[in-house]
């Protein structure tokens, strides 16, 4: 494989072994592959502010992962607005056996997904160009999911609000943020609450990460 992460292949290994996740090599092969389709797609349809192969490593492909032990009991995800296809496509790649669904309101970021979802074969991702609101659980592959993800939200009350009637019974909502936003906590709406926080450590990221565990109070 050629391209402009071959030279940080070894850095994503490097990280997914210190994220404690074990990924055959054709996985880590298929994560640098998406990489490049998204610096590729990223000079015209500007997915991501990121433009360097090595934040792309970091804050992308490895901020992404790192969320993947605290999901280990979701078998149906949906991901909000995820843009480029982050977290979700990625976590698609991971776990062949996640049900994911990526729910994107800008045309040609849903195209890039799709795009993404063609040339990596991915069976178990669908992606709906739709606002969040508009989306009803029964639209998407399974039906309402476990886990509702995003990293890209505004506010939690917002995320909530807007994203909170499609997650199943007994299911959450997962909050990708930096510092952890104590004032958004607060501000969350009536019947929802944080029931898990989890720091993240991304290797090579200097810059801290959180997991937010929203439920149905």
């Amino acid at each position: 494989m050629s391209g402009r992460l071959q030279p940080y292949a070894a850095q994503l290994a490097d990280g997914v072994a210190a994220l404690g996740l074990a990924l055959p090599q054709e996985t880590i092969d298929r994560l640098l592959a998406f990489g490049e389709l998204l610096l590729k797609w990223n000079k015209v349809y500007n997915l991501t502010a990121i433009r360097s192969p090595q934040e792309l490593i970091t804050h992308h492909l490895l901020d992404s992962l790192a969320v993947l032990p605290q999901l280990a009991a979701v078998n149906r995800l949906a991901d909000i607005g995820s843009g480029g296809g982050l977290p979700g496509v990625v976590l698609a790649i991971v776990r062949p056996g996640l049900v994911a669904s990526s729910i994107e309101t800008v045309g040609k970021k849903a195209s890039f997904q799709q795009q993404a979802k063609i040339e990596l074969g991915l069976g178990n991702f669908t992606v709906l160009n739709k606002r969040v609101e508009q989306v009803q659980p029964e639209m998407l592959p399974g039906g309402a999911p476990e886990g509702v993800i995003s990293r890209a939200f505004s506010s939690l009350a917002d995320f909530t609000g807007l994203s909170g009637h499609l997650v199943a019974e007994g299911g959450a909502l997962y909050a990708m943020k930096g510092v952890n936003p104590l004032d958004e906590i607060a501000a969350l709406p009536a019947g929802w609450a944080v029931t898990e926080t989890h720091a993240l450590t991304v290797p090579g990221l200097g810059a801290e990460r959180h997991l937010l565990v929203i439920r149905r109070a």
